[in-house]
């Protein structure tokens, strides 16, 4: 029979699993007590670094249904539970392991979906959400704009050719 204290904390992780848009494992070995808590600093509010037992963890994450993380589950662990942007998180990562090489990112899991540590870094490397969402208005904006030109093109472009028309037809009535 489980203990209750074990019981606890997979139900506690397998709700951050469940409730986290993304998580992120890493390897920590090596790393001091004020490193970490640098660490925890950097990947910002809507993250949560956490050093973990892996079997529980592993339990955990299968509770909650994600089970392309456990090949991860070896070594000294500790998880990221992201609830806001993935890409911060995963900037403040990137960015902390590179001054730190004791840190090592494992893989994570996105929306459901295994990333590999390469992925990881390729998320890091987004823009934020912000800056891809004003791209995209900047996009819309510039289409609309386009388009009333085409709009203000055509009547413009017909007045003038009715009006040369015209000329044209004036200059061969007065030269009859």
């Amino acid at each position: 029979m489980a203990r209750p204290d074990k019981a606890a904390a997979v139900a506690e992780l397998a709700d951050q699993f469940r409730s986290s848009n993304a998580a992120v494992l890493t390897e920590y070995r090596g790393l001091t007590v004020s490193q970490l808590k640098t660490l925890r600093r950097s990947l910002g509010e809507d993250a949560q670094y956490a050093v973990v037992k892996n079997t529980l963890t592993k339990i955990a994450a299968n509770e909650a249904g994600i089970s392309t993380l456990d090949d991860l589950f070896n070594g000294p662990t500790a998880v990221a539970f992201i609830t806001g942007d993935p890409v911060t998180s995963a900037k403040g990562l990137r960015d902390f392991a590179k001054d730190n090489p004791n840190l090592v990112i494992k893989g994570g899991v996105l929306d459901g979906k295994a990333l590999s540590a390469d992925e990881i870094k390729k998320l890091a490397d987004l823009e934020s959400r912000e800056v891809l969402l004003a791209k995209l208005a900047g996009a819309f904006k510039g289409k609309q704009s386009q388009a009333a030109s085409l709009f203000q093109a055509l009547p413009s472009k017909f007045v003038r050719t009715a009006e040369a028309l015209r000329v044209k037809l004036a200059e061969q009535g007065g030269a009859e």
